[in-house]
């Protein structure tokens, strides 16, 4: 075999093993990737279908609810302006309680409730996720230029 085609075999080769390795990778993390939603995207159906993805918001005052079992809650997720039901069996972090910010990871149910596998809460007194703070500022905008073209006062 002569030099050129020796070389041509070796990009050939590097390049096959470059496109397999790019293509594992990118299997492997489609699996592993989760959307943020709001609850107003939920209620508005943004969100996937029977697809793991992350919901957040507050954490309505007055909804948490124990079943007898201890271990199953169900609370409801608000960004203000739309809430979606949600529960979760499992311990709930220390730092979870209502009217403070949560982001939980889980499936919609086709009857409407947000099944969690996973709860996540603040870590400290001032600390909102930024997916969480950003979303509460959009429905908020939005429910001040819905009231103000109702003509509602505050």
């Amino acid at each position: 075999m002569k030099p050129r085609q020796k070389r041509l075999i070796f990009v050939g080769l590097a390049i096959l093993g470059i496109g397999t390795a790019s293509a594992l990778a990118l299997t492997a993390l489609k699996s592993n990737i989760s959307y943020f939603f709001s609850p107003s995207q939920v209620i508005a159906k943004e969100s996937p279908a029977d697809h793991v993805f992350r919901l957040g918001g507050l954490v309505t005052t007055g909804t948490l609810k124990r079943q007898p079992d201890g271990l199953t809650v169900y609370f409801d997720v608000t960004d203000n302006a739309q809430t979606v039901k949600v529960a979760y069996t499992g311990i709930l972090p220390d730092l979870f309680s209502e009217g403070k910010g949560v982001v939980t990871k889980g499936k919609l149910g086709a009857d409407g409730i947000f099944y969690a596998d996973e709860v996540l809460a603040k870590h400290d007194e001032d600390y909102v996720p930024p997916e969480v703070a950003s979303t509460l500022k959009t429905a908020h905008a939005e429910g001040v230029t819905q009231s103000a073209t109702t003509g509602a006062t505050n």
